[in-house]
């Protein structure tokens, strides 16, 4: 038990005005300057900043207004009554990025290492609070400890105030958590209920049980890195959005991505001025994508091509990379980008693929983005491990995202558009505004090989020379049912392009769809696959 002599004395306060603003100023120097210049050097020591470096690069020069900068916990027991620093390890508050209000919160390290008690709960609820009633971003800067075991059961309500709002906020508000230390057991979920997840290679963690307790349970043995470091959240389990080797790099995105997203799902993503000509002929299309259905090119040079200043934010770059889901301009306007990509399993869709590019068509769809979706698909990876690892309801993911938006959306078909692949990859018959194609597209249930194979099966096998019989019967059925203007004769395409002016058509559609309505039916929400 504390003794009086642990407690800290009060003095007499001072007189007078600008002697309490005296005493004032003092104690937002402290607040401002955190526990001790050992606790910021032991920050900085780890690679680390600080919540406040932090904030600064994350937000315009002098925009940040801090709120509850004096809070101080109220807990008692376990020392705590004697451990009263301000802020309570979490800075709150709002500024602006590139002029436009974003709320922030930043745990910081150096105060009960940044881990969450009732106090500091609060503050986090209040700034979402002030961020969905705003209508502004929120970002969370994440490098805590998790619950403050100390105070016990309140810390952990904490946390579920934080779930429900993060859950309330979503498709109203963007939010966007950056992990810069370590992020265990439950506070790992909030991340998760947000819209995108930045990390930091080798400082950054995210795990729900760590590496001593997989090692108790398991036998295995793993590093906080090999068990939730960036690296292994980009590529493997699909919880990162984007990694980088730097804080200040992250940051930097962080305010990209940004200026990329409206304020609100009220609002439009803002238009920036373009000086790409909107008439600009795309001529290395027509040599970058070979018309050989089998033959690989990379999606991404399509789109450098396609987007204003061949500038694009990808998003999910490093899992699931046989589908590619990006940020990018047409005419300064931000569209939202879901294409194949033949370099990857030639471009079909599997599980991951299916949930990375719903998951990106949702988001699009809450804030007012555009989607231009790129076909050139061969059709779901087929294999025992895909069909028990349940394809079916992952793709019908993909099929209810698209089929529920109501941005205005765009389908262009480079190649292949084979089975049940091009049905949800934004077909006309699933909803899309426009479907255009490139004079290379092939449209049908299934390749010609293999519908050959099925039709002519009889003639192929009783014929004296069953592979000249093959190609017979693969020329015929290609040049009946997979010649290019197939499905524009029946309306299923609304038009064969030159690749060269695809992005002039693109422009000018998306510029027609601009001012599109489109209402649900009345409920209170749907039921997607899971």
């Amino acid at each position: 038990m504390a003794t009086t002599t642990d407690l800290p004395r009060v003095e007499p306060g001072p007189t007078g005005v600008r002697g309490r603003v005296a005493e004032l100023l003092e104690i937002r120097a402290q607040a401002v300057a955190g526990p001790s210049e050992k606790a910021t050097t032991a920050q900085h020591a780890k690679g680390k900043l600080t919540a406040r470096e932090r904030i600064e690069l994350l937000l315009d020069p002098e925009s940040f207004r801090e709120v509850e900068q004096l809070r101080r916990h109220r807990a008692s027991g376990f020392g705590l009554e004697t451990k009263k620093p301000y802020t309570d390890g979490v800075i709150t508050g709002w500024g602006t990025v590139e002029g436009r209000t974003v709320f922030v919160y930043a745990h910081d390290f150096r105060i009960f290492g940044g881990a969450l008690g009732e106090a500091h709960a609060t503050k986090i609820h209040k700034i979402m609070d002030m961020a969905i009633a705003a209508g502004a971003p929120l970002v969370s800067l994440n490098d805590g400890a998790g619950a403050r075991i100390q105070e016990g059961v309140s810390a952990l309500a904490g946390y579920g105030g934080i779930f429900q709002r993060n859950t309330k906020a979503s498709g109203v508000i963007p939010q966007i958590s950056v992990m810069l230390g370590p992020c265990a057991g439950g506070a790992a979920y909030s991340p998760a209920l947000t819209d995108f997840v930045f990390m930091v290679r080798e400082t950054s963690q995210m795990f729900i049980t760590g590496p001593d307790v997989v090692k108790a349970v398991t036998g295995e043995e793993i590093t906080q890195n090999g068990l939730g470091g960036a690296d292994v959240h980009a590529e493997t389990s699909g919880v990162c959005h984007f990694a980088y080797d730097d804080e200040e790099t992250c940051l930097s995105e962080v305010r990209y991505l940004l200026s990329m997203l409206p304020q609100n799902n009220r609002e439009n993503s803002p238009r920036v001025a373009c000086a790409d000509p909107v008439g600009r002929r795309g001529e290395v299309l027509l040599d970058l994508v070979p018309a050989e259905g089998n033959q690989p090119y990379d999606m991404a040079k399509v789109i450098e091509e396609l987007v204003d200043d061949g500038e694009y934010l990808e998003v999910h770059e490093r899992w699931a990379r046989n589908v590619l889901c990006a940020l990018a301009r047409l005419d300064g306007q931000v569209v939202g980008i879901v294409a194949n990509q033949p370099l990857n399993l030639a471009g079909v869709l599997d599980i991951e693929a299916s949930e990375k590019a719903a998951r990106f068509v949702q988001m699009c769809d809450a804030f007012n983005i555009p989607i231009v979706t790129l076909l050139d698909v061969p059709g779901f990876l087929p294999g025992v491990d895909q069909e028990h690892g349940g394809i079916i309801r992952h793709g019908a993911k993909l099929l209810y995202a698209y089929c529920n938006a109501t941005v205005p959306r765009i389908s262009l078909i480079l190649r292949k558009a084979y089975g049940g692949a091009y049905i949800v990859m934004d077909s006309q018959s699933i909803g899309a505004d426009l479907t255009y194609a490139w004079p290379t597209n092939e449209i049908a249930v299934m390749g010609a090989e293999g519908a050959a194979n099925v039709i002519f099966r009889r003639q192929i096998a009783e014929a004296e020379d069953p592979e000249a019989m093959r190609a017979r019967m693969v020329k015929e059925y290609k040049s009946e049912l997979m010649h290019p203007y197939y499905a524009a004769e029946r309306g299923l395409v609304d038009d064969v392009i030159d690749p060269a002016e695809t992005r002039e058509v693109l422009i000018h559609s998306l510029a027609m769809l601009r001012s599109k309505h489109a209402d649900l039916p009345s409920r209170k929400h749907g039921n997607p696959p899971q």
